[in-house]
C-alpha cells in the first residue's frame, strides 16, 4: 500500500518528469496493490499535473485498487483538473468498478476542535 496527498504525488511525479525518472516513478506505483490518494480536488492542479494524475488512474484501472478521499462531487472535478474531457474519462474509469462511500454528519475534527464553542 502507498499513501499520498494528491498535491504530494503531483509534486513527486512532476519532479520525476523533470529528472527523467518518470517511468521509474510509475513502476514504483505499479508495485502496490493499493494506492490511497488523499485530499483529491482540494487544490487546483495545472494541466501537466492533471495529466500525470490521469495516468495514475488509467494505469490503475483494472490492475490495482485506488482509494480517493474528497469532499467534491463529480460535477466539480472539471474545474480542478482543467480538462473536462480528461476528467470525464477519469471518472468513467473510477466509477466502472468503484464503490462510492458517502459519510455524513459533523466532521471528526470539528467535534474535537479546541476552538469549538462550549
Amino acid at each position: 500500500m502507498r499513501f499520498f496527498t494528491v498535491t504530494g504525488l503531483v509534486v513527486r511525479l512532476t519532479e520525476a518528469l523533470r529528472a527523467g525518472t518518470l517511468e521509474r516513478a510509475f513502476l514504483d506505483l505499479q508495485r502496490s496493490d493499493l494506492v490511497v490518494l488523499d485530499e483529491w480536488g482540494y487544490l487546483p492542479i495545472d494541466r501537466e499535473g492533471a495529466q500525470l494524475l490521469f495516468r495514475v488512474v488509467a494505469d490503475s484501472y483494472e490492475t490495482r485498487s485506488l482509494i480517493l478521499t474528497t469532499n467534491l462531487e463529480f460535477s466539480k472535478w472539471g474545474a480542478v483538473f482543467t480538462d473536462d474531457q480528461m476528467t470525464a474519462a477519469m471518472i468513467d474509469r473510477l466509477a466502472h468498478h468503484g464503490h462510492l462511500l458517502v459519510f455524513e454528519g459533523e466532521s471528526y475534527r470539528m467535534q474535537h476542535a479546541l476552538m469549538r464553542e462550549r
